[in-house]
């Protein structure tokens, strides 16, 4: 069969569709967010790929894995085995790294164990064990007309007089040995001082290297051993300045005796007890009081709160103070900053032994005086979270807790031992630390001799080809030891789809979620390329995509639409990118073929003038190499670069965090800076990414935004629910009285189903209503209120559009694009770009000061061309009410409209790092060193005739306030041209 034949596909929004897919081919669905693309790729093809295949599988089998739940769907045949990938974070476990779960660092492992040289820690000296046959061998080698001596080692560096070791030596046989360096005659050797250390070797023989002598130098060989515990030395008795050659039967250093058991893969492993740093137990992190979190404001005194706990209103900690005041001499009331470092470290850290006199104040209130050591706020912090029972103080003292590179390891995560083995002279975290770029240059060039080399050569092939593919889906700047957890969510899903690759299986229908996100133009051609070469295998490739490359190359495009949610669910169009082209109804065949444009604003905002800039200074976190940032004020900024170049190191880790902090009163730590002016321009800042609202089937937008509560209030003063005394909290469905307690106002009821997915079913007494018969008899212009919680925000304004508080709501998330989905809808049924249009309705919809700093990562991630439209209307009006929006994107639709933007590079990783340009758009266009600018320029070109978006600053949010409407704009405008 070379087809999978869908019929009736109903899932979700989904109406009913019949579709015929062609197998083994690079297969793209598109289409509006929320227009039904995951329902058909995700939720029926490979949800029901995925339960025939477990469903083949024995009863015992299937209870240990997750089974996905049937389709709501008539029929489909022609399904492979299915594999998903998905945009999911790969793990939350600290010990995953992007080199463990791509097998990389598995295969690292076994080339060290069986091919690594390992060191003497100390010395330096490689530890070679070497066998009785190579010492020969090695010895034969020298020149033979020299005379050498071989030399057992008895004792070493010890003190004493050593009679009884001479003694042994002579029973033994033993005629000569050299002591401190001269060689004795056994019955002549000098007394030895008691206190000085010595050292004793035994002269086992005395030879020239000839052939003859192999069966004699072996015998010799096996006593010296034998005698200096795996250990003996080669003298060359002609030549005294010769260095002398140490030879050892053991991985041990000749010199100190440190010594190292055969090497094995699990020595290499953090995640075991043998390889991992015993400091931080292979985590490369210890959880440590921060002084700069403990002293919270190091501008006020000690008596003032620059330590919270230990001021004035804490009368016991404030005493130990005031004493330690006068015994060191400093006073209570200097600012923190101003003391003296001494004092500083002798709060911090405590007196050590040093006694101080304390007076306490007894329960009587007497006095009395007791000298002691003083222990030091840190090690009381930790003292007191270690000890507590209580999850309340647990919690509040961590908010002082930082995590910090472990200091024995030093972020390593491996032992001293397994830290001292090298293979062309780099030890595995050295090689680990590398970008994957830099990593795979290195084995390419990678030249063993002997039988190192023969062992080596296909461990490093299995290690090449891994690389290789994780650098060809344009992770090229990713280090093999980044945590796994700091990983995109793209990110993440290119990592899987490198190891399937990897797998190199045939037969099996993919089903990938926007590839593409997080990548910059520059990289996509490489990632389309990977995806045709799992094509090639001989796979069914199915990519729900916006990306424009990817839907023009692909051999089959199915446009699901026309609108989102409700509007939506239906083929629009499907076939060939020219048939999809020649639909009328296809709203990505406009946007291709040109009649629709995300259009260049016909004038941009100007800084509005040399005060009204936010500039950080000397950002240096991650690969930022002293970076200086400067934002407009009031104005849409723009931060691009290629993947890896350090963009959210800046504004994620850097800004906002520093932002957080001073703005909002948050303890996240940003990454190291210099400086900071221009704070004072802002009043809050807002950080709107694309995490879900909530995490539970609870949260919907009804609640998140705030409307929920106006609606249970007004359903509260309808006279039925006033004449039986209800009030808001009876239409509360998490709480008991109004909801119906059978489902506790979940409205279903999950039913276990033993080696089969559990199943959820209406609640027999609500019917799925979520509430009981009594508050559903409160009815608002005949609905009620689970009908409310059951439409559409288009419906729903319609009923409301004479309640202001409920309806300026409504509106904005009508104005960000959402008026399909529904009140009552699970926050978990929410896209990652429908769950970020939520949270800007939320923001639109709050009263605004015109002062807010608004952060957005990548905003048009999983976003069609019609959605970015509507997206970008929103962000210019929010700048127009006098805001200052700072945005991560690579959409070039996005970086096209901004105002200003700031170009990093050149490349990602240790090649990046740097501000390569700031300006308009054109002015990055015209930098050539700017990879963004080579791919911007052709979008800044006269556009050709477009049906325009609505004007920048004009879409109209009928209830907002006029206050708010008619708010000055900070960024004086300049015509484009």
């Amino acid at each position: 069969m070379d087809t999978i034949r869908i019929r009736g596909a109903r899932t979700h929004n989904l109406k009913n569709i019949d579709i015929d897919l062609p197998r083994d081919r690079l297969i793209v669905i598109t289409g509006l967010s929320g227009s039904g693309k995951s329902s058909l790729a995700f939720d029926t093809i490979y949800a029901e790929g995925q339960r025939r295949y477990v469903e083949s599988l024995s009863a015992y089998a299937r209870q240990f894995l997750s089974m996905m739940e049937k389709p709501d769907v008539d029929h489909i045949e022609g399904l492979s085995p299915a594999i998903s990938i998905e945009q999911k974070s790969t793990s939350h476990n600290p010990r995953s790294t992007v080199g463990t779960i791509t097998e990389v660092y598995d295969y690292l492992r076994l080339l060290y164990a069986r091919v690594g040289t390992p060191r003497c820690p100390d010395h330096g000296i490689p530890l070679e064990a070497q066998t009785v046959s190579q010492m020969v061998d090695a010895t034969l080698a020298l020149d033979p007309e020299k005379r050498f001596m071989l030399l057992a080692p008895v004792i070493r560096e010890r003190k004493g007089e050593h009679v009884q070791v001479f003694d042994q030596l002579r029973a033994q046989g033993f005629v000569r040995a050299r002591v401190d360096g001269q060689v004795y005659d056994l019955d002549a050797v000098p007394p030895l001082g008691l206190r000085i250390k010595h050292t004793i070797e035994a002269v086992i023989d005395r030879f020239r290297p000839r052939d003859d002598i192999k069966q004699r130098l072996a015998e010799s060989f096996e006593t010296a051993l034998r005698l200096g515990d795996g250990l003996a030395i080669v003298v060359d008795m002609d030549d005294g300045k010769a260095p002398e050659q140490l030879l050892s039967s053991r991985y041990s250093c000749p010199v100190c005796d440190y010594s190292l058991p055969e090497l094995e893969p699990r020595l290499f492993s953090f995640n075991s007890p043998i390889g991992a740093c015993p400091a931080c137990d292979g985590l490369g992190v210890t959880q440590v009081f921060d002084p700069a979190r403990v002293v919270g404001h190091p501008e006020l005194p000690l008596s003032g709160g620059a330590i919270r706990g230990w001021d004035r209103r804490n009368p016991y900690y404030f005493h130990m103070l005031q004493s330690l005041s006068a015994h060191y001499g400093f006073d209570v009331d200097t600012p923190w900053r101003d003391l003296p470092k001494a004092t500083q470290q002798a709060v911090l850290y405590g007196s050590d032994k040093e006694q101080i006199a304390f007076r306490y104040i007894t329960e009587r209130g007497g006095k009395v005086t007791r000298e002691h050591a003083f222990e030091g706020i840190l090690p009381n912090l930790e003292r007191r979270y270690r000890e507590t029972e209580s999850s309340a103080v647990r919690e509040e003292l961590a908010k002082y807790i930082s995590d910090q590179p472990c200091p024995d390891c030093e972020g390593q995560r491996l032992n001293r031992s397994a830290r001292n083995v090298f293979v062309a002279d780099h030890a595995l975290p050295s090689l680990t630390h590398r970008s994957i770029d830099d990593a795979l240059a290195f084995f390419e060039e990678l030249k063993l001799a002997g039988w190192r080399g023969e062992i080596a050569v296909k461990i490093v092939k299995e290690i090449r080809e891994r690389l290789t593919f994780l650098n060809d889906v344009g992770l090229n700047y990713l280090t093999l030891d980044r945590q796994a957890d700091t990983l995109s969510g793209g990110e993440a899903q290119r990592i899987r789809l490198a190891s399937q690759i990897g797998a190199g299986l045939v037969g099996v229908m993919y089903v990938l979620d926007e590839p593409s996100i997080g990548l910059h133009q520059r990289d996509n051609e490489r990632l389309l390329g990977t995806l045709t070469r799992l094509r090639d295998l001989g796979n069914t490739v199915i990519v729900v995509e916006h990306d424009e490359d990817a839907i023009r190359m692909a051999d089959h495009v199915l446009d699901i639409g026309p609108g989102a949610g409700v509007h939506g669910g239906e083929v629009v169009a499907q076939g060939t990118v020219k048939d999809m082209l020649a639909s009328p109804r296809s709203v990505t065949g406009q946007f291709l073929s040109g009649k629709r444009a995300i259009e260049v604003p016909a004038e941009r905002r100007q800084p509005i003038d040399d005060a009204s800039w936010l500039r950080l200074k000397g950002a240096r976190g991650n690969n930022l190499k002293g970076v200086d940032l400067e934002i407009p004020a009031g104005l849409f900024t723009c931060v691009t670069g290629v993947s890896g170049s350090g963009k959210s190191t800046l504004v994620n880790d850097t800004l906002f965090r520093l932002a957080a902090a001073e703005l909002n009163g948050a303890s996240a730590q940003p990454a190291p800076f210099k400086s900071v002016a221009g704070m004072d321009l802002f009043d809050k800042v807002v950080d709107i990414d694309q995490s879900p609202i909530g995490r539970t089937p609870r949260s919907n937008p009804a609640t998140y935004t705030g409307l929920f509560t106006p609606l249970r209030e007004l359903y509260a003063q309808v006279p039925e629910a006033r004449s039986r005394g209800y009030t808001a909290g009876r239409f509360s469905f998490n709480v008991r009285g109004g909801r119906c307690e059978a489902c506790e106002g979940d409205g279903m009821i999950k039913v276990e189903m033993h080696f089969l997915p559990d199943v959820y079913v209406p609640c027999d007494a609500c019917h799925g209503k979520r509430y009981n018969r009594e508050t559903l008899d409160i009815l608002y212009k005949g609905h009620t209120i689970a009908d409310v919680l059951d439409m559409t925000v288009e419906d729903a304004l319609k009923l409301f559009e004479n309640v202001p508080t409920i309806a300026r709501k409504l509106d904005t998330l009508r104005a960000v694009g959402l008026d399909y989905i529904k009140l009552g809808q699970s926050a978990t049924t929410l896209s990652g770009g429908e769950a970020q249009r939520v949270k800007l309705s939320k923001e639109l919809s709050k009263r605004d000061t015109g002062r807010t700093l608004y952060i957005l990562d990548e905003p048009t991630t999983g976003l069609h061309f019609h959605d970015i439209e509507q997206l970008l209307d929103v962000l210019h009006q929010l700048v127009d009410q006098g805001n200052t929006v700072v945005v991560i994107e690579h959409n070039l639709d996005v970086i096209k409209t901004a105002d200003w933007v700031v170009d990093l590079g050149p490349e990602g990783g240790a090649g990046g790092g740097r501000i390569l340009v700031a300006g308009t758009p054109e002015t990055v266009a015209a930098t050539k060193e700017s990879h963004t600018g080579h791919f911007l320029a052709p979008h800044l070109k006269p556009a050709r005739p477009a049906k325009a978006a609505a004007p920048r600053g004009k879409t109209t949010l009928k209830h907002i306030a006029s206050a708010d409407k008619h708010k000055p704009m900070r960024g004086k405008k300049k015509k484009n041209g």
